[in-house]
């Protein structure tokens, strides 16, 4: 197997096989790739304890690292999953909150491991690019939104 040139590494403080295994089943082209246990002891465990996982979400290579509880996730790092319509929102939302996660604004969102998730109907992002003030109707909408209502979005843009 070839070694991607760019990968995202995730921290993960002992669940990175479990949080890969749960973002293979949500989300599509999606999976795990391999588990690989740590050769020797180390800081924040011991030999044969799982060190990394390879994965991908969404067709994007991703490195989980069990590296212990001296980082932890913020919304500085997420990852935006780009939806079609409101059935697709509601699964991926409910999929991340419903597991343990935590709902947040504008569409935001966190499993339990702390990861953030951006839950964005195409609608949304279309709006925004579109700019005046079709943007600004669907901004001042989703401002007020948790997770995104599809309906509500287009029918800001329409004003």
């Amino acid at each position: 197997m070839a070694i991607a040139k760019n990968t995202i590494c995730v921290w993960y403080d002992k669940d990175a096989e479990e949080a890969a295994r749960f973002y293979a089943e949500v989300f599509p082209d999606s999976f795990v790739t391999a588990v690989h246990r740590a050769p020797g002891d180390y800081p924040s465990g011991k030999e044969g304890d799982v060190l990394t996982v390879d994965f991908t979400v969404c067709g994007i290579p991703c490195l989980g690292l069990n590296g212990g509880p001296m980082f932890k996730h913020t919304e500085a790092f997420s990852f935006q999953i780009a939806t079609d319509d409101q059935e697709e929102t509601d699964r991926y939302w409910n999929a991340i909150v419903g597991n343990g996660g935590q709902e947040s604004a504008c569409g935001w969102c966190k499993d339990k491991w702390g990861v953030s998730w951006q839950i964005t109907p195409r609608v949304l992002i279309e709006a925004l690019e579109v700019g005046g003030d079709e943007a600004k109707r669907a901004f001042a909408a989703m401002m007020d939104m948790k997770k995104i209502d599809v309906a509500a979005i287009a029918a800001a843009r329409r004003g």
